[in-house]
């Protein structure tokens, strides 16, 4: 199990004590740190069986610098804008090992990354 975090988001730290508290096996990825290629944004996308556009932080500034609001919806351009500006990537984002993925925004989100 994979876990994309802010370390300065309050939803990440709810959901590392939740997979804590469950003694869940997981790795951390600082992904402003360690941004995902397009590639792995299209493999989380699958996985999540999202688009883009649904896991895009949309009130994020550089969202506005960028006019994202107005963009039609073209994945390949939404996935490059997620890659080339990670603060867009709403978080977390948990990948489980049985192939599922969640944003674990919430705590029943979370805990269905452990339900596995």
């Amino acid at each position: 199990m994979e876990i994309w975090i802010n370390p300065d988001c309050s939803k990440c730290g709810s959901a590392l004590e939740i997979l804590n508290a469950a003694d869940a096996s997981y790795t951390v990825r600082r992904y402003l740190d360690d941004p995902p290629t397009e590639a792995e944004i299209r493999q989380v996308l699958g996985r999540l069986g999202l688009e883009p556009w649904d896991i895009t932080r949309t009130g994020e500034a550089v969202a506005a610098e960028l006019g994202i609001g107005d963009w039609p919806h073209e994945r390949d351009r939404w996935i490059a804008a997620l890659a080339e500006h990670p603060v867009l990537i709403q978080r977390p984002i948990i990948t489980a090992d049985d192939g599922r993925a969640v944003v674990g925004r919430s705590e029943e989100a979370v805990r269905s990354a452990l339900a596995g």
